[in-house]
C-alpha cells in the first residue's frame, strides 16, 4: 500500500509539472514544441495507468495546465471587478477545477479505449481523436471557454499552415498525433520506429506545403482602414468624470483620418450607453456623412423595451446599424450556472456583470455595399462562428479591450 501511494503521489508531481509546462508553448512564451513534450508525458502516464488513476493525473494535469495558464482571470476580477482577492481567487479556482475534467475525462476514455494488441498503434487514433473531443466540447459547453486550444501554440510553428484547411482542432489532433506517435517510438520494433517517424515526417510537410497556398483573393480594390487606440487607463475610463474626456480624445484623434474609409475604435472605447451620448453620436455620424466614410466604435447598449445590456459595435455612415455581442466572457460579462453559484456570490459580495448575449446569426454590417463580418474580443476564439460571416465578408473586424487583465500573458495568449 506504501509503495502503492508512493508511486501514486510520483506520477501526480509528474502530471503536475507535465501540465504546468504546458502553457510555455503559447504566447508571450512561444516555445511551441513545449505543447508536444507536454502531452508526450501525460500520455506516457496514462499509458502506465489504470483509467481511474488516468483520469486523477489528467485532473491534476489539467489543474496545472489552466491554473498557470489563466491564472491572469484574477486581474480582471480584482482589481476592475469590485472583488476582494479572496473572491477573485474563488472564482479563477472555480473555473480552472471546472476545465480540469476535459483533460481528467480524455485520459480516462483513452486508456479505456487503447488497445495493445497492434503495439500501439491504434493510440495513434484514439488519443488525438479524443483531445480535439474534448477541446471541441470546451469550445460549446455552457457557452464555451475555448481558451488555451492546442492548436493556438502552433501559430509560430509550420503547423499554421493548416489552419485554413483543418482549423484549430485540426491543428490540436497534429500536435497529439506527434507526441502520441514519438511515444509509440520507444514502445515498439525498429520497423514500426521508422513508420512513426515516416508519418511524423509527411504530416509536418504537409502542413509546410499548406502554408505556401493563399487562401485569400485580392479584390483589387484598395481600402484605407484607420485604426485609433485611446489608451485611456482602465483604472479611471469609467469614472463619471472621464465620460467627456474621452469622447473628446477619440473625436480629435479621430479627426485627421477622416479621409479613411474605415476608422475603427477599440472595444467599449465609448465609456456610456448609446442612449446617454446620441449628441457624441450624431456628431461624428455627420463627420462620416461629410467624408463618405465610415466608423466602428465599441460602446454598451440597452434595450428598454427588453430591459436588457448589450455589449456593442455600432457602424456610423449613411446609416447606423448595430453588432451585438453573442459570446460573452464567463465571470466576466454573465454568470455561468447562476441559480447553483448565486449563493457563493452573495457570500464573497461579488458585483457581476448582466449582460444579455446577441442572437447567434446576425447579418453581416454593410458598409457602402462592402461587407464586414464582425466580433469582439473573446469572440474571436470560436473560428466555427467567425467564419459564418465567409465568403461574403470582405473584410474581418475584432475589437478588443484586452487591458482589463494588465500586463499579464492574457493579451499575448489573445493575439
Amino acid at each position: 500500500m506504501n509503495r502503492y501511494l508512493s508511486g501514486l503521489a510520483q506520477k501526480s508531481l509528474y502530471s503536475f509539472l507535465s501540465g504546468a509546462i504546458a502553457p510555455l508553448a503559447f504566447s508571450p512564451f512561444d516555445i511551441y514544441p513545449m505543447a508536444i513534450v507536454s502531452t508526450a508525458l501525460i500520455i506516457i502516464l496514462w499509458l502506465q495507468s489504470s483509467p481511474r488513476n488516468a483520469f486523477i493525473y489528467g485532473y491534476i494535469y489539467g489543474l496545472a495546465f489552466f491554473g498557470f495558464g489563466v491564472s491572469w482571470l484574477h486581474i480582471s476580477i480584482n482589481l476592475f471587478g469590485g472583488v476582494n482577492i479572496a473572491g477573485a481567487v474563488f472564482l479563477t479556482f472555480l473555473l480552472v477545477a471546472v476545465l480540469a475534467l476535459f483533460p481528467a475525462l480524455t485520459g480516462y476514455l483513452g486508456r479505456r479505449l487503447y488497445c495493445s494488441k497492434d503495439h500501439g498503434l491504434s493510440l495513434l487514433l484514439v488519443m488525438p481523436s479524443l483531445w480535439a473531443l474534448g477541446e471541441w466540447i470546451r469550445s460549446w459547453v455552457l457557452t464555451g471557454f475555448p481558451w488555451l486550444t492546442l492548436g493556438y501554440s502552433q501559430s509560430d510553428s509550420v503547423l499554421r499552415g493548416m489552419a485554413p484547411v483543418s482549423g484549430v482542432f485540426g491543428i490540436s489532433i497534429i500536435v497529439v498525433f506527434t507526441s502520441t506517435a514519438f511515444v509509440l517510438m520507444y514502445r515498439t520494433t525498429l520497423k514500426r520506429q521508422l513508420l512513426l517517424g515516416v508519418l511524423i515526417i509527411l504530416t509536418w510537410f504537409s502542413a509546410m506545403l499548406a502554408g505556401t497556398v493563399s487562401w485569400t483573393t485580392q479584390t483589387g480594390q484598395e481600402l484605407r482602414v484607420a485604426l485609433i487606440q485611446g489608451a485611456v487607463p482602465q483604472e479611471i475610463k469609467w469614472t463619471p468624470e472621464m465620460r467627456q474626456p474621452t469622447m473628446d480624445l477619440y473625436m480629435n484623434l479621430a479627426q485627421p483620418h477622416m479621409q479613411s474609409d474605415l476608422i475603427i475604435f477599440p472595444e467599449a472605447a465609448i465609456p456610456a450607453y448609446f442612449h446617454q451620448v446620441t449628441d457624441f453620436i450624431t456628431a461624428l455620424q455627420e463627420e462620416t456623412r461629410k467624408n463618405n466614410n465610415h466608423l466602428l466604435t465599441g460602446m454598451p447598449v440597452y434595450n428598454r423595451d427588453t430591459d436588457k445590456h448589450y455589449n456593442a459595435v455600432v457602424l456610423l455612415g449613411s446609416e447606423i446599424d448595430f453588432y451585438l455581442k453573442k459570446h460573452l466572457v464567463p465571470f466576466g460579462e454573465y454568470l455561468p450556472l447562476n441559480f447553483i453559484l448565486m449563493p457563493f456570490i452573495d457570500f464573497f459580495n461579488i458585483p457581476m456583470s448582466d449582460f444579455s448575449p446577441g442572437p447567434d446569426v446576425v447579418p453581416l454590417l454593410d458598409m457602402g455595399g462592402y461587407k464586414i463580418g464582425i466580433s469582439i474580443c473573446y469572440e474571436d476564439t470560436f473560428g466555427e462562428e467567425v467564419i459564418q460571416g465567409l465568403p461574403d465578408a470582405g473584410i474581418l473586424v475584432n475589437i478588443s479591450n484586452d487591458a482589463w487583465f494588465g500586463d499579464s500573458a492574457a493579451p499575448h495568449q489573445h493575439l
